[in-house]
């Protein structure tokens, strides 16, 4: 096929990792379960498969498949998505320091609070959505900027182009979780970015039955090629099985995000006018201090909501706990909707507010998801 057919993110979604070796020719490819491949007679060739830690057919065609919906050059896949973040971490090198953002995934934050000295690496937390304090913050050995947009919980946005043209001035490495927005709303390699990362367990894969994480880079750096050597030699790379779920997930996801898309500005506008919600936190609304930003870089506004209710955190607790349909679970992006105190998950010395509450919109009808959260709102009266 043409480059021209592969043009639309539906199309690479499902073609990209369709060909199949299969000997009766399947269009579907099979699970390649074993873990060893036999020798050439002549030895071991560079680019022959020889041990699955090392590569199997399963994830060469998972790793083609997100590098394409990117529009990167190359991709590594790993066992979750924070071993995919622990590799861009530790990647960056000895000596070095990172700027993360100050509202930022939980697990971002403690794989540095862990393991950051260990690494001998130093970091700093600031807000990405402002540029001047950013560029304040770097260090002459800043190596990696970490940008969330929208971040997780509170869905401030970055200027990626922006933020990008900064670190670029330093010579410093830029890395997108592109976790939230999904390739279907953002490209961050097409504003810039050197490297984008994923936690594949949340809308790639979208059915909340498989645990994986994904590096993208724009060119085969000799960074990137730090990456590929922790996936190999520190072994966190995923199953056969869940490459193959995933890619299967994978093509019917440009049409589930659509879905996750339009139920959340939906939500969004009914907690936003609800006299039970103090504050929402949602993209796609106008009130939201970086909508224009958002609109300008973004095709949809995600899946994502967060919002603080009238009360504090035992309010936020009745609320999550008087839903009749929408499940109390931690993660995201599954089909089903979800949500959270999200203070309580993320355990003591959380930063997050109290009163707040993290939603991921699935895929139920609207008119029941709009039921269920006037509801459990109107049950703190």
């Amino acid at each position: 096929m043409s480059d021209k057919i592969f043009e639309h993110i539906e199309t690479r979604a499902i073609h990209s990792g369709m060909n199949s070796t299969s000997r009766v020719k399947s269009i579907v490819p099979p699970v390649e379960v074993s873990t060893i491949f036999e020798h050439d007679e002549k030895g071991h060739l560079d680019g022959d498969y020889m041990y699955t830690r090392h590569n199997n057919p399963n994830r060469v065609a998972l790793e083609h498949t997100i590098a394409s919906l990117e529009k990167g050059k190359v991709a590594a896949a790993f066992s979750s998505g924070v071993a995919a973040l622990s590799a861009v971490f530790q990647s960056a090198g000895k000596g070095s320091h990172i700027l993360i953002p100050s509202d930022v995934y939980h697990g971002s934050r403690v794989i540095l609070m862990e393991f950051a000295d260990e690494w001998s690496i130093e970091y700093d937390h600031v807000d990405s959505s402002d540029l001047d304090a950013m560029e304040s913050a770097i260090k002459p050995n800043t190596k990696l900027i970490l940008i969330e947009t929208p971040s997780n919980p509170k869905l401030i946005v970055t200027d990626v182009e922006k933020a990008v043209l900064v670190a670029k001035k330093h010579n410093i490495t830029t890395c997108v979780d592109n976790t939230w927005p999904t390739p279907l709303n953002l490209n961050p390699i097409r504003f810039g970015a050197d490297l984008v990362v994923h936690s594949t367990t949340k809308y790639l894969g979208g059915h909340s039955d498989l645990l994986g994480g994904v590096v993208v880079a724009a060119e085969e750096t000799e960074q990137f090629d730090r990456i590929k050597k922790i996936q190999v030699v520190q072994g966190g790379v995923p199953s056969p099985r869940d490459c193959w779920l995933l890619s299967r997930s994978i093509r019917s996801f440009p049409y589930r995000m659509r879905g996750h898309n339009e139920n959340a500005m939906e939500i969004a506008k009914v907690l936003d006018n609800h006299p039970n919600v103090e504050t929402t936190f949602f993209p796609g609304l106008e009130s939201h201090p970086n909508h224009e930003i958002a609109v300008s870089q973004m095709k949809g506004f995600g899946g994502m909501i967060s919002f603080l209710v009238k009360g504090d955190a035992i309010d936020a607790l009745k609320v999550v706990s008087s839903s009749q349909l929408i499940s109390r679970a931690t993660s995201l992006g599954g089909v089903e909707s979800t949500w959270e105190h999200r203070a309580s998950s993320e355990g003591e010395g959380s930063p997050t507010p109290p009163n707040l509450i993290r939603l991921s919109v699935g895929l139920e009808h609207i008119d029941d998801l709009k039921n269920d959260i006037i509801h459990a709102l109107d049950s703190m009266n």
